[in-house]
C-alpha cells in the first residue's frame, strides 16, 4: 500500500521507515514546519523533571541544555525515544495523551521537589501546566520552538491524490488533519478512495467535511495503535 505521511519531515522519514519494514510505501507530504528556536542554555535550578508532550519539545530541549541527567515525562512512546535517542537517560513513558501524563504526574514527581518545566510550542495547549498546578505542582512553561502550517500541499502529494496513486493517508494529530482538509479543499483534489488512518478521535473530526472510502481510528493516541490500524 502506497500511504500519504503528513508528518514534519523529521518524524515523517522515521515513520517512512517502519512502513517499509511493514512492506508499504511511504510518500512523505509535510502539513507542518517546526523551527526551534535557538538561545542560551535553560536555566535548570529547582527544576525536579521535564515534562515532554513532543518528540520536538525534547528536540529544543537537547539544544538548549547539555544535562542529560534530568528526568524527562514524556507523554507517550514516540516523545519517550526523541528522549532516548537525544541520550536522556532517566525517561518515563505515559503511555498516551496529556490526560494519561497528567495523571502519572503525581506517582513520579512530588509537588514540594521542585518546579516541572514543560517544554512546549509556541501553538500548544496549557492545558497540562494548568491541570497539573491544580493538583499542587510548580510548572513551568518554556515556548521552545514555532510551527508553521504549510500553504499548500507538496506537489508530489497533489499529484498523487489527482492520479489515485496513493490508497490512504496518515493523521497524527487534529491540527494536521484540519490543515489537510483545508489544502484539499482549496486545491479541489480528490479523497474518496483514500483510507484515512487517525490517531484518535478529534483528529477524524477535523477531517468530517472530507470523504473517504474508509476511515479507521487507533485505539491508543500513539504510532504503535495507528500502525496497527493497517
Amino acid at each position: 500500500m502506497r500511504i500519504l505521511v503528513t508528518r514534519p519531515v523529521e518524524d515523517g522519514a522515521e515513520i517512512a521507515r517502519r512502513l517499509a519494514e511493514l512492506g508499504h510505501e511511504a510518500l512523505v507530504a509535510p502539513l507542518l514546519t517546526v523551527a526551534i528556536h535557538d538561545g542560551a542554555p535553560l536555566p535548570l535550578a529547582g527544576v525536579q523533571a521535564v515534562l515532554a508532550t513532543s518528540a520536538n519539545g525534547v528536540r529544543a530541549l537537547a539544544r538548549r541544555t547539555t544535562a542529560r541527567d534530568l528526568p524527562v515525562f514524556a507523554v507517550g512512546p514516540q516523545t519517550a525515544q526523541a528522549a532516548a535517542d537525544a541520550g536522556f537517560i532517566r525517561v518515563r513513558n505515559a503511555g498516551g495523551d496529556a490526560v494519561a501524563l497528567a495523571d502519572a504526574l503525581p506517582g513520579w514527581a512530588d509537588p514540594g521537589a521542585g518546579a516541572l518545566l514543560h517544554v512546549a510550542g509556541e501553538e500548544g495547549s496549557g492545558w497540562l501546566a494548568e491541570t497539573l498546578t491544580a493538583r499542587g505542582f510548580a510548572v513551568r512553561r518554556e515556548m521552545l520552538y514555532r510551527v508553521e502550517e504549510a500553504a499548500q500541499l507538496p506537489a508530489a502529494a497533489a499529484d498523487a491524490l489527482r492520479q489515485g496513486t496513493v490508497q490512504a493517508a496518515m493523521f497524527f494529530s487534529p491540527r494536521s488533519a484540519r490543515i489537510f482538509a483545508d489544502r484539499v479543499t482549496e486545491a479541489r483534489l480528490p479523497t474518496a478512495t483514500l483510507i484515512a488512518l487517525c490517531i484518535s478521535a478529534a483528529t477524524a473530526q477535523a477531517l468530517e467535511a472530507l470523504t473517504f472510502a474508509e476511515m479507521r481510528i487507533a485505539a491508543a493516541p500513539n504510532q504503535a495503535a495507528l500502525l496497527a490500524c493497517l
